[in-house]
């Protein structure tokens, strides 16, 4: 018998995946890569909130944990993930700069803030207002994580490349069976797809549509992150991430010639070189109304459980909360409240009367 089947190899799946491999627990991965928000996204962390200058929730701890958690997948799969860069916050007026350096006098903010204006000059970026540096800030290859990953999984026959088709699920008292295979628990880990999830398509999961762009500008030549009303981040050989777009109406894959005409627009008025886009990318974000990530077990079934809602910040909150919800099930140490789906007063009773 399995411990856990994983539907989903996203970050969150991904993250899950591993913890569990790490305390020495069996597993087989379901996925049909449906789902391509970790595949395109940007994998930019940083641990500041940008427009408002205020602590990403839990940033510190987060990052502590996600630092360890990258660095042990690269030595285990034999690629660069982690490339740890200076984030630069463009400043479009004075009031910018008083707000800064308000921010970076609080307790919970001054190591992630530097007190030092970048006053020199950034390749064909013009910034009268000069810069603020985010420490620790960064990027994750999540296209490569993604793939190397599922390599991995497949080496070890621990993949499964299909459609989860929930109607196969039997639940036993203490185990469930799906098709051949009998396990303890399945997590689901299915980012968007979830609302097609008969046990936790209730939950207030509220898509958020990106959309970026690969770009190649060879007079550019940055190696380090900037942020204005798009981020640029150096991906290497004169290429780099442009993004990214906000939509919460549509809710397809498909790269729109808007957005990409947005994202053209808000970098042509950040540099001042010419560049050529390479590909377009568009992916449906898992984000949730509260900024909350969705963790637990389901009300009803003590051994199917989910993990998802890492909205924009999946790389910075994926192992987190994927050590959260194993220590949730094996170890019974409850959830912070503020991600438990318990949260969700409406959930339970309106499951009760979908049955």
């Amino acid at each position: 018998m399995l411990d856990y089947i994983i539907v989903g190899s996203g970050l969150a799946g991904i993250a899950f995946s591993e913890i569990a491999l790490q305390n020495n627990k069996s597993i087989i991965v379901i996925n049909d890569d449906s789902q391509n928000s970790s595949k395109i996204a940007g994998g930019l962390y940083n641990p500041v909130i940008l427009k408002r200058f205020s602590e990403v929730w839990q940033a510190s701890s987060q990052l502590e944990l996600m630092s360890e958690f990258y660095s042990r997948l690269e030595s285990k799969l034999g690629v660069k993930l982690d490339y740890k860069l200076p984030l630069l916050r463009k400043f479009h007026s004075v009031e910018e700069q008083n707000n800064w350096f308000t921010a970076s006098d609080k307790p919970n903010l001054s190591k992630f803030l530097s007190t030092k204006l970048i006053t020199s000059k950034i390749n064909a970026i013009d910034s009268p207002f000069n810069f603020g540096e985010v420490l620790h800030s960064g990027y994750l290859d999540t296209a490569l994580l993604l793939d190397a990953y599922k390599e991995f999984l497949k080496s070890n026959d621990l993949l499964l490349n299909e459609t989860f088709d929930y109607s196969l699920l039997d639940r036993e008292e203490d185990f469930i069976t799906y098709k051949n295979l009998k396990t303890k628990n399945i997590v689901f880990a299915e980012g968007f797809g979830m609302l097609s999830n008969p046990f936790f398509s209730k939950l207030p999961l509220d898509g958020t549509k990106g959309e970026l762009l690969l770009i190649k500008a060879p007079q550019l030549n940055l190696e380090i992150i900037v942020k204005s009303a798009v981020f640029i981040i150096p991906v290497g050989n004169d290429l780099y991430k442009v993004g990214a777009t906000y939509n919460w109406e549509d809710k397809t894959n498909i790269p729109t010639e808007a957005a990409k005409n947005e994202l053209v627009s808000q970098l042509k008025e950040l540099i001042q070189c010419d560049f050529e886009i390479i590909e377009h990318y568009a992916g449906v974000r898992p984000t949730v109304k509260d900024r909350r990530p969705l963790v637990g077990t389901h009300p009803m079934f003590a051994n199917i459980h989910v993990l998802n809602g890492l909205g924009t910040r999946g790389v910075m909150l994926a192992p987190a909360m994927a050590t959260s919800l194993f220590n949730l099930i094996e170890n019974n140490v409850p959830l912070d409240p503020m991600i438990d789906i318990k949260r969700i007063k409406n959930f339970v009773s309106s499951f009760y009367q979908k049955q």
